[in-house]
């Protein structure tokens, strides 16, 4: 996932603002000795995407230690924890577990030395430089205060630990294999991302659209090849592609509304072997981003329109026209219900104090936790929220232009771990218990 933006020097003072303090944060913070040797444990030992059979076990264990009835194995290597406390509202948490083909260069005692080979095939190390080991921890977390606390919440509490969601098919694999079908179908799901833009302990949301639809497209451009020197002997295929890749950008300027915000990126132009010889094809990789399904729609459309179009305005014939494809790993954009965020966010609020809660803009990053929702979206409620993770010595450097802070998926990403998952557990367990609270009560 993206980052968003850097929240202004303000959001500082939010680490100064005390807290409203009680026993559960009390209780979270006597585990957190434990939980940090589980963190320390998964950042240590990442596994890829639809390969994370030791991390699914490491949970797997420990939920059912704390009673939950746990399926393994479903969506390949996702885990489903069921815990049935009597009547009343189904609610899923979520989170992810994949690391990620990157090689750890955090300086951290505890940091990866892992290898693996993805599927591209090169040999890579392996790293939670997304910080799915500070999501894990807070979700053992959220389970064992949930677990103590029965007699506070009443209904069934799902609790899924999804693979790949770096690959943008876990969700949609575990979908496939029964989620909703096999295990309690939720009214409520829940999850949080740790943020690379914000101190750590600061809570993020964002009503409505959350992230984006993220489509990946590629584009064979044909030509006719040849000698450099014999240019009109040719359909240059560079040529070709250069001016698709330039009416492209009229998609978002021109077919766009400006009130409804798109993405279209060529992230890959390829062709060519030799100075002197025109290639008789190149090839496109755009990513594509969007909101609404109509949106996607439009840019989708737009570039096969458009490389037809500009394929026939250079004279190529029927058999030489571009191909598009438009790649099967989509991830559909993600939508935080509006009155169910007001609904948690007002919890929080009450819970960290004002300054320690901010609205924040929406990314055209993608999440597949958006799945869920999508699955029944007349029945089923989603809210994702960021946790803060920048440790604040750095945030305060880097507002004074003295660093420049490490991005999400970058290999010197170390959050401040303590805070991101003490914050996310306290949040998550706060929503959980509002939205599960008995008759009567909250």
């Amino acid at each position: 996932m993206l980052k968003t933006m850097l929240i202004p020097a303000v959001a500082l003072c939010a680490m100064a603002v005390p807290a409203q303090a009680d026993e559960l944060r009390d209780a979270i913070t006597d585990d957190m000795p434990q939980l940090m040797d589980l963190y320390r444990d998964l950042h240590a030992h990442p596994e890829l995407s639809f390969a994370e059979v030791k991390t699914a076990a490491k949970l797997a264990k420990r939920m059912r230690d704390l009673g939950f009835d746990v399926t393994e194995g479903v969506g390949k290597t996702g885990i489903v924890a069921v815990m049935r406390n009597g009547a009343g509202p189904t609610v899923l948490v979520r989170t992810d577990m994949d690391g990620l083909p990157v090689v750890e260069q955090t300086g951290l005692a505890f940091a990866s030395k892992e290898i693996a080979v993805p599927e591209s095939g090169v040999q890579t190390g392996v790293m939670h430089a997304c910080g799915h080991d500070t999501h894990m921890t807070a979700w053992i977390a959220t389970a064992q205060q949930l677990a103590e606390r029965k007699s506070e919440w009443s209904g069934t509490l799902v609790m899924i630990g999804q693979p790949a969601e770096e690959a943008g098919g876990g969700a949609r694999a575990m979908l496939a294999d029964g989620l909703f079908t096999r295990f309690p179908k939720p009214e409520v799901t829940l999850a949080f991302h740790d943020a690379a833009q914000f101190p750590a302990g600061m809570i993020g949301y964002s009503p409505g659209y959350a992230l984006a639809n993220v489509d990946s497209v590629d584009i064979s451009v044909k030509g006719i090849g040849g000698h450099g020197a014999y240019p009109h002997t040719t359909k240059d295929p560079i040529v070709l592609a250069s001016a698709i890749v330039m009416k492209l950008q009229t998609l978002v300027s021109r077919e766009s509304s400006p009130l409804d915000p798109a993405v279209v990126t060529v992230g890959s132009f390829l062709a060519g072997a030799k100075h002197n010889i025109i290639s008789d094809e190149a090839k496109l990789q755009l990513t594509v981003r969007s909101y609404s399904d109509a949106s996607r729609k439009l840019l989708l459309d737009g570039i096969k329109r458009i490389a037809r179009g500009e394929a026939i305005a250079a004279g190529m014939p029927d058999d030489k026209m571009p191909t598009v494809l438009v790649r099967d790993d989509f991830t559909p954009s993600t939508f935080n219900d509006a009155d169910l965020t007001e609904r948690l966010v007002a919890g929080f609020r009450t819970r960290f104090g004002e300054d320690r809660v901010m609205q924040v803009p929406s990314v055209m990053g993608g999440e597949d936790f958006s799945e869920y929702r999508r699955a029944d979206p007349d029945n089923i409620k989603s809210l994702i929220f960021w946790v803060g993770g920048v440790p604040a010595e750095d945030f305060a450097r880097a507002e004074a232009g003295e660093i420049s802070l490490p991005s999400l998926h970058s290999p010197f990403w170390a959050p401040d771990a303590e805070k991101v998952i003490a914050t996310a557990a306290e949040a998550m367990t706060d929503a959980t218990l509002r939205l599960m609270a008995p008759a009567g009560g909250n």
